[in-house]
């Protein structure tokens, strides 16, 4: 028996994953005792309780075996785990740990298979060095090398992955919303308008002004940013131009009338932003959208194209904010919101709304049409976008784009290299084994 320091990385999770592909030296295996063992099936990893793999077939010796096989770091860890009192632990039929640390020959009757000699170190190099990365992404330095077509499938698993989570999402706040498809909507569009930052801001203010209100007040833009600035508390303090004194006495009206409470105003983030992405100016396209009636869902379900759901969403803030991004502050130069604001709504609210719709009605042409509008819209720019740039990595289309902005979120940050194809490919890219 050798004793060996375990690699610092080497996690249980990473030892299942060697397992699973096989990478390590298949030839020339032996149990402890000395029997020869040929891997013909690892099995199928298992993520409830009970042994690692199911449905393994293993030669040991002269006998093909099939059942369970557990994996340890040391053999030791399995009476430190207990299974020597767990039931289901007794048909397991190859013990396999990286380094056996006891002088017995089996575990418990079962025979063991150390593998610490032959895993290859490049493979415990590589993990270490995707896992010690400060890059952008870990696999910054080699992420470009990847055949296309994994990152092709990857990308579109990525997508789907994206579409649910978001979908995912809106059905609790359908839930909320009495199962309304329109109330959920309105919240929907209202998230995306407050993104990236002051998103959950925006989902807070739409919650507390029932969508059936804002349409009794459809009718009057005045009314609607009332409702809008008053129930934000954008409307507390004292105004010099006449504009916010109006909306100041309309509000007061309509919140004894609805008996209205508002958000308090501090939550509002203003820094770091494009005068065009203020929160206010984004509420006043809300209002100038809202005006718009009645069953916009119901529409936005019989749209086919892009370019008509474009029409539908596309506004621009009107009368006082045609050069006023703040109130009492008129501007020296007005950009207004552009068709980027309104892609950015079809994109992160109005398709996965579109794809839950689907999924919900068990109506799949909805799901479909919600991925292919994705694959038809430009990519989406900003500063992930540019870092995936950089690596030389470039979104196509929304799709692309949305996909990795996924990959980033989920995978890079929390360095799940072992679950995306794109560590998994590196991880085993030029190994022979």
């Amino acid at each position: 028996m050798t004793i060996v320091q375990i690699a610092p990385l080497l996690t249980e999770e990473l030892f299942q994953y060697i397992w699973k592909h096989r990478l390590f030296t298949i030839s020339n295996l032996h149990t402890i005792e000395g029997d020869a063992v040929q891997v013909l099936q690892p099995g199928v990893l298992n993520s409830n309780d009970g042994p690692d793999f199911s449905n393994a077939r293993l030669r040991i010796g002269n006998t093909i075996w099939a059942g369970n096989v557990e994996l340890h770091l040391k053999t030791s860890d399995w009476f430190r785990h207990n299974h020597q009192r767990d039931l289901r632990y007794r048909n397991v039929i190859l013990h396999v740990v990286f380094e056996n640390d006891l002088e017995e020959k089996t575990t418990q009757g079962i025979p063991v298979l150390e593998l610490q000699s032959a895993i290859p170190k490049m493979v415990l190099h590589r993990y270490a060095k995707l896992k010690h990365s400060g890059d952008f992404v870990p696999c910054a330095g080699n992420v470009a090398s990847v055949e296309r077509l994994t990152w092709r499938s990857w990308k579109d698993r990525l997508l789907v992955e994206r579409m649910e989570k978001r979908a995912d999402m809106m059905k609790e706040w359908l839930k909320k919303s009495h199962n309304n498809w329109e109330e959920c909507c309105y919240w929907a569009i209202a998230y995306s308008y407050g993104m990236p930052v002051n998103g959950e801001a925006f989902l807070k203010l739409a919650q507390s002004l029932p969508y059936t209100m804002l349409m009794r007040n459809k009718h009057n833009l005045t009314q609607l940013e009332a409702l809008l600035f008053g129930q934000a508390g954008m409307l507390d303090g004292v105004f010099n131009d006449e504009y916010p004194l109006d909306l100041q006495a309309e509000y007061a009206f309509l919140k004894r009338k609805y008996h209205l409470l508002s958000l308090l105003p501090h939550q509002w983030r203003w820094l770091r932003m494009r005068p065009s992405s203020f929160p206010s100016v984004r509420l006043a396209s809300l209002a100038v959208l809202l005006q718009q009636g009645r069953d916009l869902f119901a529409r936005l379900l019989e749209i086919k194209d892009l370019q008509h759901f474009q029409q539908v969403l596309f506004v621009q803030p009107e009368g006082y904010w045609k050069d006023h991004y703040r109130f009492d502050t008129p501007a020296v130069i007005m950009r207004r919101p552009g068709m980027l604001v309104t892609r950015n709504v079809i994109i992160n609210s109005i398709l996965p709304l579109l794809y839950l719709y689907g999924r919900e009605k068990g109506l799949p042409e909805y799901q479909e049409r919600a991925l292919g509008m994705m694959e038809s819209l430009p990519a989406e720019e900003n500063n992930i976008m540019e870092g995936w740039k950089k690596v030389g990595i470039q979104a196509g289309d929304a799709a692309d784009s949305q996909a990795l902005l996924h990959l980033k979120q989920y995978y890079c940050e929390e360095k799940r290299c072992l679950q995306c194809a794109i560590g998994c490919k590196l991880l085993k890219t030029g190994i022979s084994l």
